[in-house]
């Protein structure tokens, strides 16, 4: 590829950050169904580039206009006279939206509850992170004895003024005398560790700087830290830190390339330390999702012993778990719905014992606790958590309490206890304590919210693609709820990375069924809810068929009269914003509202900007003569046309964002905006603190989550 054109010109944008009040009353407005009037949107300047991409089977490159280049550099003072203009637009709207307070206090009691974390045990300390209703962020605890007192070690809510900064447990040593936790700044990826002695209830002077980690072990021998680190641009590494040595002389335990392969940026090494302490493990995933897993092996009962394979070089994914000197491995060779092996170094994966065989649920997750294996499958994307010997005997089941998202059991190897978690869209999460010599459950914490499950229900129907797939979705509403097309109803998806959309409870979807509207969420492919033939069937050239089951869904529950187009409301965050893009682009006409949270819209360059690379194992990259027809064919930016009524959107994002950079965002605004002939609003939503991962307060989240609602509520009914 090559630039045509630069952008050198004169940028006039209407707003700076103290011109955006009045727009000038003579503007032509935009007036949606809501009753809301706005000016026209702050103008915003062109300035066009235009790349040539090489297109697999033709001779010619293909040029590809983009108007909102400049809006790629965050920090240059134009961009951030953009941003200034556009929030000042949004909370234009957000002052005339008259339920927004009432949402803001509805949400308010909905998030602000008791939170617990599952714990963590060594010997009779158990450690983990709660969150009181009156506070801002979880903090972590011990508690001595299963039913003892709690304490607060670390205190999330002094560390910032804003209370934007949060903690969370990273790693505890054998005898539960040292912590190492992670320190967030609002929703960025990124963690600065710390090390807390237990018994001083202080930190020690130990600090590894603010970068995305892949695993912190504490050493064996106390007198250390491994840790993985990704260099962007560049990869992982894996260094031991000397607890009490200045960090610049960590020493590099694992590097840039294994057996003449060169590690690169989309390699991402995972470590962890086997509960024995005698092994190293490095899980090496070739891309997000891996199309390969790499298992490597340091024997830390040896002085300077070298790195040896489990499995090296295999097209496949392998997940270990270990217990007596043997390692058990959750692995996808041979078995798209996943089988457990018993694995030993020296043997191919072909010689290894298949202790559970692959059976027609997918396996999802899978523990190893008191000498037995703990296999959660997706039973039609129901929960189902089965008990084996290590022999790969059944010897019982973990009931969970109904139809819904359970867990695995998360323990040790030799502990004779553990905890797992359930929830569903209308049941808040539990976590349970259980008993592994007796089989008995007892809930150890409950989330208590002000939202009475009994008053509604959760049904799962299949409806057909367009190519024939049999499609699963969880629909759900309050008792009784008419079926006449007149209700307003919420509809979320994702349909990517092999991560499956299972029936969680969210604080959002219970505020809209409490409402009076109705919820929905289809099993779109993509997912790894039917296993990896599931995953595959919507990458790279198939990834169409995510859009065209998401769209099958929404005209099942049109026909169905569960809601029609004009209360009809979108959402969806990351990959999930790359099919709300693809919404409005393709099918504009099936929907009223859409909000498209920190999206991936502009497919064509989404690989040049921070963590875009390592996904190229999932959607392939433009610069990829090969990859560009189909690419270029769905991507969201390059199909926005003139003329064209779009229905009402909000475009959230931030700078807080450090995985998906807010770029794509920012050029697809204006862009929509000025291509729009709808008369409906299109709003770009700018966070200065949120991101992709957890942190914010829990006061920003109120604000973000209540603005989103009443947005998509306002715009879904009549006027």
């Amino acid at each position: 590829m090559r630039l045509m054109s630069l952008f050198g010109f004169s940028l006039t944008l209407l707003a700076a950050a103290g011109a955006t009040a009045g727009y000038g009353e003579d503007i032509s407005v935009v007036s949606g169904k809501s009753g809301i009037v706005l000016p026209a949107p702050p103008p915003v300047k062109t300035a066009p580039v235009v790349d040539e991409y090489q297109s697999a089977g033709s001779a010619e490159p293909v040029k590809v206009t983009d108007n909102y280049r400049w809006l790629e550099d965050a920090q240059s003072p134009e961009t951030r006279a953009f941003i200034a203009a556009q929030d000042a637009y949004t909370q234009r709207y957000l002052d005339q939206v008259k339920i927004l307070p009432e949402v803001r206090e509805q949400i308010s009691n909905l998030l602000r509850v008791d939170v617990v974390g599952v714990p963590t045990r060594r010997g009779d300390k158990y450690f983990f992170t709660k969150r009181l209703a009156s506070e801002n962020q979880s903090s972590i605890y011990l508690r001595i004895g299963l039913n003892g007192a709690d304490e607060r070690l670390i205190d999330a809510n002094t560390l910032s003024a804003d209370q934007n900064t949060s903690v969370s447990m990273v790693d505890l040593n054998e005898d539960g005398s040292l912590i190492a936790y992670g320190v967030r700044v609002g929703g960025a990826d990124e963690l600065e560790i710390h090390f807390l002695d237990v018994l001083t209830r202080k930190d020690t002077a130990d600090v590894l700087p603010s970068a995305r980690y892949y695993g912190v072990q504490i050493a064996p021998d106390g007198k250390g830290a491994y840790y993985s680190k990704f260099f962007p641009h560049e990869g992982t590494r894996v260094f031991y830190h000397a607890f009490g040595a200045p960090v610049v002389t960590d020493a590099t335990v694992f590097g840039r390339e294994y057996r003449g392969e060169k590690l690169g940026e989309i390699d991402n090494v995972i470590i962890g330390i086997t509960d024995d302490g005698h092994y190293l493990i490095f899980s090496i995933g070739h891309g997000v999702p891996a199309k390969r897993q790499d298992i490597l092996l340091k024997d830390l009962r040896v002085a300077d012993a070298a790195i040896v394979p489990l499995v090296f070089g295999v097209e496949s994914r392998f997940d270990v778990s270990y217990f007596a000197d043997t390692f058990y491995v959750d692995t996808d060779y041979q078995a798209p719905n996943h089988r457990i092996v018993k694995a030993v170094p020296g043997k191919s994966p072909d010689q290894w014992q298949a202790i559970i065989p692959e059976g027609k649920d997918v396996i999802e997750q899978t523990s190893l606790v008191d000498g037995k294996l703990y296999v959660l499958r997706l039973k039609d994307v129901k929960s189902e958590l089965t008990v084996y010997s290590l022999g790969g005997r059944e010897t019982g089941k973990i009931d969970f309490p109904g139809v819904g998202a359970g867990s695995t059991l998360y323990g040790r190897e030799q502990q004779k206890d553990g905890f797992y978690t359930f929830q569903s869209i209308v049941t808040p999460p539990t976590i349970y304590h259980y008993d592994t010599e007796t089989g008995q459950s007892e809930v150890f914490a409950e989330t208590k919210v002000p939202f009475d499950p009994k008053a509604y229900e959760v049904k799962e129907v299949f409806y057909t693609s367009k190519d024939g797939t049999r499609v699963p979705m969880f629909i759900a509403g309050g008792k009784g709820l008419k079926r006449d097309g007149t209700e307003r109803l919420l509809m979320t998806g994702y349909g990517g990375f092999a991560l499956s959309m299972t029936p969680v409870w969210n604080p959002e979807y219970a505020w809209w069924l409490q409402q009076g509207g109705w919820f929905a969420m289809p099993n779109l492919r993509g997912g790894n809810e039917y296993g990896e033939a599931w995953h595959k069937a919507a990458m790279f050239d198939k990834k169409q068929n995510v859009f065209d089951d998401w769209f099958a869904a929404a005209e099942y529950l049109i026909h169905e009269k569960y809601t029609s187009p004009e209360h009809f409301a979108i959402r969806g965050r990351s990959n999930g914003g790359l099919l709300m893009g693809a919404s409005m682009t393709q099918r504009p006409d099936l929907f009223a509202a859409i909000w498209c949270g920190y999206p991936l819209l502009d497919m064509l360059r989404y690989q040049r900007f921070l963590m875009g690379r390592t996904w190229t194992t999932e959607y392939g990259s433009a610069e990829d003569p090969a990859d560009f027809p189909y690419i270029y064919k769905y991507s969201p930016y390059q199909h926005v046309v003139a003329g064209t009524k779009y229905p009402a959107i909000m475009f959230f994002t931030g700078d807080g964002d450090t995985r998906v950079d807010p770029m794509n965002a920012r050029k697809m605004t204006p862009l929509v905006q000025v291509s729009s002939s709808g008369g409906r609003p299109i709003l770009l939503h700018y966070s200065l603190k949120g991101g992709h991962s957890a942190g914010i307060s829990q006061t920003q989240l109120v604000v973000d989550y209540a603005d989103e609602m009443a947005f998509l509520w306002t715009e879904t009914g009549s006027k």
